[in-house]
């Protein structure tokens, strides 16, 4: 496969990096870069283009869309356990406001 071909990635592989490029570009990544990165991250996810015979679209785990969960928990800790309890009180509120609406049978 010549350098750049996309061919043997599906179009799922292909949307899923179209997204992740706008994502860093929104962020201040040049496009190019930008697209550097979303192919890699959609490889580290997929092993590369999926497009064969056999084994097409087997589950991968997604390794590299963990990567925000570690970066959230960061940003959580860094905060006050008073900061963190009202934000749990809130979201409770919000919870418990929002089933009043919804009766489920």
């Amino acid at each position: 496969m010549p350098k750049g071909d996309k061919s043997k990635y599906t179009d799922k592989q292909k949307r899923k990096a179209e997204h992740i490029a706008e994502g860093y570009e929104d962020r201040g990544v040049g496009p190019d870069e930008a697209e550097r990165r979303a192919w890699a991250t959609v490889n580290k996810d997929d092993g590369g283009g999926n497009k064969a015979g056999s084994g097409r679209g087997t589950h991968t785990g997604h390794p590299a869309a963990h990567e925000g969960g570690k970066k959230g928990g960061e940003a959580s800790a860094s905060r006050s356990a008073a900061d963190r309890s009202a934000s749990a009180k809130k979201a409770a509120a919000t919870r418990k406001r929002n089933a009043e609406h919804h009766v489920y049978h």
